[in-house]
């Protein structure tokens, strides 16, 4: 962003009704810098909270805000070190380093190592431009001390870059106050995360210490375009954005953190794809499964699955049943960690009792790894034939697949999950496509649930693409009254007319 002048941008801060918030050895700082902060970027600069949170649309003047915070603040204590960050060294070249060149007089610092990308101010404090491509990157700044961290499009860093950070985030300079700020747009890996701690108030997925979150620590500063008046009036530039696909449109122009850029599932619409569970008639003849995603460290995550028959108008205006209209209903979602299999399979069991069970789907890890003699299936398959569930088979892990046939249920309402779900619900529009592999979804602490999910659609689909017949399908175009005990009988003959080789299981009731 350009350095303004003060017939500009200073004259819209004194015609606005936002206070003066930076004074002191800042306001001083304010004029050498010729900066004139816009009333939200002066509130990003005022606020006490130890993560602060700016932007959440494209123009409102994030980075050049969080570039001059990091100035402020090391020129406040002599001998503090600053550390400014972007993803990769060419964004962080096009960006802050850019802004630094061209908007901060030379005689206002000592030096600036063009090598190690340091600047170094005449009261021997420093602020440092850095990078972090690679997950590990990171740890380049083991050891170091930060009195302010300010990283630019957050929502491009991990959860786990970020708790690493803040422990690099100290100073034992006496009187001042260690603190860390992200600017952002919605979209990206880290969007989850970064919702769930600023925007959601609530402790991410993934976080080592989740009962220590205190919401209190964190403050979002949403601008968007209008707050920055130097593009608020620039037709052009609002025509552009106004012009990007809807979801782009809203992320960048409006800053809506439900929709983003990279956004794997934009058709998630929970006002058709979730229902409560008391809205649906559950049939017992109706053909059931589960899907397991094991995790110990990770959460394991279990959903139970039901072919439903989709009813609709028929000719006559009566609510008929077509012959292969069937949907998956997702209606029951169970998760835990530091669960050993056999305790996980005990919770399972207890949440399956008096149902029918025809198919158990395991993430195919659990067949190779052991926490004994047995590995990780057979300790809960064994568990689940004693007590009449089916044995777990491997669950279809085909990534890219399962992906696309979830959207392509979404898409034709042919997949409903139940209120109850709560996790899966969360997490579905959180997800974002891989940058390498587009067609994939990119991996993200908590996305446990979506894993166990895809288990269950596309392992079950692939059975049926296999020629392993769809019995529920078949049921269903037997089953044509709207009468419910008309409807028992004709499920009832249904089931002996298919000669169905397996016989209703009755669950003994475990020993507790």
């Amino acid at each position: 962003m350009p350095i303004t002048t003060k017939t500009g941008v200073e004259k819209f801060i004194e015609d606005s009704a936002a206070p003066k918030l930076l004074d002191g050895s800042a306001r001083i700082w304010q004029r050498k810098l010729c900066y004139y902060p816009f009333p939200k970027q002066q509130r990003f600069h005022y606020s006490g909270a130890k993560y602060r949170l700016f932007g959440g649309a494209a123009g409102p003047g994030k980075s050049k805000a969080l570039m001059m915070e990091a100035i402020v603040r090391a020129n406040e204590h002599p001998g503090v070190n600053t550390l400014l960050l972007r993803r990769t060294f060419p964004e962080l070249e096009a960006s802050l380093l850019q802004y630094f060149r061209r908007d901060i007089p030379r005689e206002l610092y000592r030096s600036y190592n063009d090598s190690k990308h340091v600047v170094t101010w005449f009261n021997e404090s420093t602020t440092q431009f850095g990078y972090s491509r690679s997950e590990s990157d990171i740890y380049q700044y083991q050891g170091a001390e930060y009195l302010f961290i300010g990283i630019d499009e957050l929502t491009m860093f991990t959860l786990a870059q970020w708790q690493f950070l803040t422990s690099r985030n100290r100073c034992p300079v006496s009187g001042a106050r260690p603190n860390m700020a992200g600017a952002t747009n919605p979209g990206n890996i880290g969007h989850a995360w970064v919702k769930s701690l600023w925007i959601d108030k609530q402790a991410a997925a993934g976080m080592d210490s989740p009962g220590k979150y205190d919401p209190g620590d964190y403050d979002f500063i949403p601008a968007r375009l209008c707050d920055n008046p130097i593009y608020a009036a620039d037709v052009n530039y609002l025509k552009s954005l106004d012009a990007l696909p809807e979801n782009l449109r809203r992320a960048f122009l409006e800053g809506d953190w439900t929709v983003f850029a990279g956004q794997y599932f934009d058709n998630f619409n929970t006002a058709l794809h979730v229902s409560r569970p008391e809205e649906i008639q559950f049939e017992p003849w109706w053909a059931r499964w589960i899907s397991i995603d094991w995790g110990f460290e990770h959460p394991a995550a279990v959903y139970w699955h039901t072919a439903a028959p989709r009813v609709g108008e028929s000719a006559g205006g009566e609510l008929g049943i077509g012959a292969a209209a069937c949907r998956t209903v997702t209606y029951r979602e169970f998760t835990g960690q530091h669960m050993s299999p056999r305790e996980l399979a005990a919770a399972i069991l207890d949440h399956s009792v008096d149902e029918k069970i025809s198919a158990v789907y395991l993430s195919p890890d659990a067949f190779a790894r052991h926490t004994d003699h047995e590995t990780i299936a057979d300790q809960i398959g064994n568990m689940f034939v004693a007590f009449g569930l089916p044995r777990p088979v491997p669950a279809d892990n085909d990534r890219v697949g399962g992906w696309m046939l979830m959207y392509q249920m979404l898409e034709a309402e042919e997949w409903l999950i139940t209120s109850n779900c709560v996790e899966l619900i969360r997490t579905l529009p959180n997800l974002v496509r891989d940058n390498v592999r587009v067609e994939d979804i990119a991996k993200i602490d908590g996305d446990d649930s979506a894993d166990a999910a895809r288990y269950g659609l596309k392992s079950r689909h692939s059975r049926v693409a296999a020629g392993d017949a769809p019995y529920e399908q078949r049921l269903a175009a037997r089953v044509t009254s709207g009468d419910p005990t008309i409807r028992a009988i004709q499920a009832r003959k249904a089931q002996l007319a298919e000669h169905d080789h397996s016989s209703p299981i009755h669950f003994a009731r475990r020993q507790r």
